[in-house]
């Protein structure tokens, strides 16, 4: 698959993959199948910059079939020699700020200036709905087939955690095939940040002027994750009331701890529309990321990252053999029913649950 510009469903890594335009091989018909490619043709491919085998490899990684997933993983360990030289860039921000535009142009200025560009995204709404954050080409139709991006859609189906793993080995991928600039976009509002922050080197928050005060909880929130603030439409009428914004912005964030060690978080003015600010913006980014490379806050960072991400797939694991222990089972409803009823202590009922799983 090549951008966005195919729905994208749940698929098991050996179904049919969407060719990028332009590729030799003509689609396959829905249903029919492709063998699995072997270890050494996956890793070949993506280190070669082939987009019908990234497809296909960010395809297997997706898969929860346990051959798939034992394939991805051979797969994964092989390219990590060729990974981590990219910057990864999260970007939030409130509904209507214009994301999905800002992406497409930023992606777009980037690629005209050399740089290899990858657009994924964490929508944990897609675990209730199936559907792809970006899945509709019209969201991003210049970038979509620019040949130097390359868009991908946000796996479907499972839990936040489980879309979190697929999407960082997605990254790891991106990264051997050679991009170096990686947009990761959230959708909505919620736990989606911080997981992105999590896998993210640069996090991007954008805003829009009167978004209403519905909104400012959210701001709080996620404002201490951000390492820049973007009054993004400051255009038109509109210009005089972002520069405000970004002003009580800036004044707001000298009381709010950076983000990040070293670096101290400001707040600028964009339109996406216009494209004005956008090469500034850049600019800071490849600031942050020189400036954190040379204190070593960037490596240690990336280094804290995938130590959290090895602690979190084990607690995801241990949760998930003691759910399926059928002595838990069996124990749970009752112990969880006596819980709620007042009749036992929580600490007593998680005490017998985990002595009938063996370590009590």
């Amino acid at each position: 698959m090549t951008s966005g510009n195919d729905k994208h469903s749940d698929r098991t890594a050996d179904e049919a993959v969407p060719e990028p335009a332009g590729a030799d091989p003509p689609r396959p018909q829905r249903g029919t199948q492709r063998r699995l490619l072997t270890v050494d043709e996956y890793v070949d491919g993506v280190r070669g910059g082939d987009r019908a085998t990234l497809a296909r490899a960010i395809t297997l990684v997706e898969s929860s079939a346990p051959p798939h997933v034992a394939i991805a993983q051979q797969v994964i360990k092989a390219v990590l020699p060729d990974c981590g030289g990219s910057i990864r860039v999260g970007i939030t921000g409130v509904p209507g700020a214009g994301k999905s535009t800002f992406i497409e142009v930023l992606g777009t200025y980037l690629t005209g200036n050399g740089h290899k560009v990858a657009v994924t995204a964490v929508d944990p709404s897609s675990t209730v709905t199936g559907g792809s954050v970006l899945g509709d080409k019209t969201r991003m139709e210049q970038l979509a087939n620019d040949p130097r991006a390359f868009i991908r859609p946000s796996p479907s189906g499972g839990t936040l955690g489980g879309v979190t793993r697929k999407t960082r080995e997605t990254l790891l991928l991106f990264e051997a095939a050679g991009y170096d600039v990686i947009l990761i976009e959230t959708v909505g509002v919620g736990q989606s940040e911080a997981v992105v922050r999590s896998m993210a080197d640069f996090f991007l928050l954008i805003l829009i002027t009167g978004a209403g005060d519905e909104l400012q909880g959210i701001k709080r929130g996620v404002i201490e994750l951000a390492d820049a603030i973007l009054i993004n439409k400051a255009d038109g009428e509109n210009r005089a009331a972002a520069e405000r914004a970004r002003a009580d912005y800036e004044r707001a964030l000298h009381y709010i701890r950076p983000a990040t060690d070293g670096w101290q978080t400001r707040a600028y003015t964009a339109s996406a529309a216009s494209g004005t600010g956008v090469p500034e913006l850049w600019g800071v980014v490849e600031k942050f990321a020189a400036q954190t490379r040379s204190s070593g806050a960037f490596e240690r960072r990336r280094r804290g990252q995938e130590r959290d991400w090895l602690h979190a797939l084990l607690a995801a694991a241990l949760e998930e053999r003691f759910r399926d222990h059928q002595a838990v089972r069996t124990l749970l409803p009752d112990l969880e029913r006596q819980v709620v009823d007042g009749e036992l202590p929580a600490a007593t009922a998680a005490a017998l649950l985990l002595e009938a799983f063996g370590v009590g």
